[in-house]
């Protein structure tokens, strides 16, 4: 049972290694109890779950002063929590603290999921979705959660990665799919994150996350003169939580092998995986790479080879898989827009902009930003939701404190336009700006230029420069540009990939050519085999 000693301690430094403590207690007592029938308890539809999660976590607990009673209840209702917190997850066999019930998981999942289909967007390809579907449901049946309400999805993303949330929902990069080379590798990949969701290991960590407040959550619940700071506690430290460690990622592997095996795949395409993993560099400006989110637990190759009860063989080439990647659109996809030098054109929208020179420029799904090397002033194209410039300019000036200064164009590059100058806040944290929204076609861009106050006199004429050059893309060229993407190519007599390359180039380096198909560029290439070639961008 976790004993707190608080005589000679402030409340928050009790409390303070509440999350490593009670995981210790999970882990070394004898909870939880088995019932009746010999099977030991969950926390499926656990009663405190993410109702009493809502009072917690964002601010600096030892900010806030403690009643004494209140942290004494508190340490009185903590046997009674690990009772039903402390949980056996069936498919690690081990105790892990879990407060927050399935359902919760599952409905956490699945508004998380609405966010990141928007965010990242879904890969539009319906035959390599349904084989990556296919190949999810087919490994999860084979888990010990094989219940949940499984999803697997392609994000349009350039970078090598794949990540999993809490209630099922897997998903792997167009990025991460280009450099595999079969069947067994997506189950490597897939089985991999299959084992994060059936260990728990998300909700593991957010339950410790909870934890971490727990002395304000309970007092939030019992002690009325806290509840305003709720919203300010544990942000920083559920990110720190959430993080995987390398023994989650042990156990990740341990459990995607198993998942593997039960599909009838061998061990040989994960240790596959793990060399293309280990040759693949960084991550974009939108998510990171594998390796950012997956630490290395240095040993992985060969505890899997220990697990691999005989020498790994040479596999047979997969073509039915890399017939599956043909087309595919690799690295940046310039129809959503590209940078050449500090002018941003966009060929699906038809239209280009100039951003200052030495400004630090940024492409995402949901904006155009440029950076003033000082960090201050910001210049940013975004699409608004309203359906005219005049709607969206009415939504913007209704917000509390903004103030509309004088009009600056009714029209750009011949375009409607609704535009003023801005100012909102007060004193030293006062900003200044301008904004337009234009009318593009059936959209309303919304351009804007913001910097402090105090700034703007020095920053205005750059500003207004770069959202007057705000025009519609005409040149043939750039509305035609197409982006990079797979092809396959067999090869015709034996030969060395860097001779193949010369014979048959890609509009990638050697190098790139060589990751992607798990080689070197001095590499033997056998007669009949096929090689993937990236053709076409910009």
């Amino acid at each position: 049972m976790l004993t707190l000693r608080f005589s000679a301690l402030p409340a928050v430094e009790a409390r303070a290694d509440l999350p490593n403590q009670a995981a210790r207690s999970c882990e070394s007592t004898p909870w939880p109890p088995a019932d009746s029938t010999g099977r030991h308890t969950t926390t499926r539809n656990h009663p405190l779950g993410l109702a009493w999660l809502a009072g917690s976590g964002h601010g600096d607990p030892g900010s806030l002063p403690l009643k004494r009673e209140t942290f004494l209840t508190t340490a009185l209702l903590l046997p009674a929590l690990f009772a039903t917190a402390c949980a056996l997850n069936p498919a690690t066999g081990r105790r892990q603290i879990s407060l927050i019930g399935e359902s919760q998981e599952i409905r956490m999942g699945t508004e998380a999921d609405r966010e990141i289909s928007a965010d990242m967007g879904i890969y539009q390809d319906p035959a390599l979705a349904k084989a990556v579907a296919d190949m999810g449901k087919r490994l999860a049946a084979g888990s010990e959660r094989q219940d949940l309400p499984w999803s697997f999805k392609i994000v349009d993303e350039p970078v090598v990665n794949a990540f999993a949330l809490p209630g099922g929902y897997i998903y792997v990069t167009r990025g991460i799919l280009a450099s595999l080379n079969s069947h067994g590798e997506l189950a490597a990949v897939l089985g991999h994150e299959i084992g994060h969701v059936t260990a728990r290991h998300s909700v593991n960590q957010m339950s410790k996350a909870q934890l971490a407040g727990l002395g304000l959550n309970l007092g939030t619940a019992l002690n009325p003169s806290v509840a305003r700071y709720a919203g300010l506690a544990g942000k920083g430290s559920a990110l720190i939580f959430l993080k995987f460690g390398r023994d989650d990622e042990r156990q990740a592997d341990d459990l995607g092998l198993r998942y593997m095996r039960r599909a009838g795949f061998t061990g040989e395409s994960m240790l596959e995986v793990f060399r293309m993993l280990a040759a693949t560099g960084g991550g974009s400006s939108q998510i990171p790479g594998w390796l950012s989110t997956h630490p290395n637990p240095g040993d992985r190759e060969e505890r899997i080879l220990g697990q691999i009860s005989q020498a790994p063989a040479a596999l047979p080439q997969d073509t039915v898989w890399l017939r599956l990647l043909e087309g595919l659109v690799f690295a940046d996809d310039p129809r959503q827009g590209f940078f050449r030098g500090n002018r941003f054109l966009h060929p699906d929208l038809a239209f280009r902009i100039d951003f200052p020179s030495g400004w630090e420029t940024a492409n995402t799904r949901s904006n155009v930003s440029a950076l003033h090397p000082e960090g201050k002033s910001v210049i940013e194209l975004a699409l608004a939701p309203q359906e005219t410039p005049t709607a969206a300019a009415t939504q913007f000036f209704s917000a509390t404190e903004v103030q509309r200064g004088p009009s600056r164009w009714t029209s750009i590059s011949g375009m409607t336009t609704v535009s003023a100058s801005f100012r909102a806040g007060k004193g030293d944290e006062a900003i200044a700006g301008l904004v337009a929204f234009v009318a593009l076609g059936d959209q309303v861009i919304r351009l804007l230029g913001a910097t402090p106050a105090s700034d703007w006199p020095a920053r205005e004429a750059t500003m207004v420069a770069a959202l007057a050059s705000f025009a519609h893309l005409t040149d043939a060229r750039d509305l035609g540009v197409a982006p990079f993407r797979l092809t396959l190519t067999p090869v015709g007599a034996a030969t060395t990939l860097a001779e193949f390359h010369r014979a048959h180039p890609s509009t990638v380096t050697l190098d790139t050519v060589a990751r992607i198909n798990h080689l070197q560029p001095d590499s033997r290439i056998r007669r009949g085999i096929l090689i993937k070639r990236v053709i076409g961008g910009p």
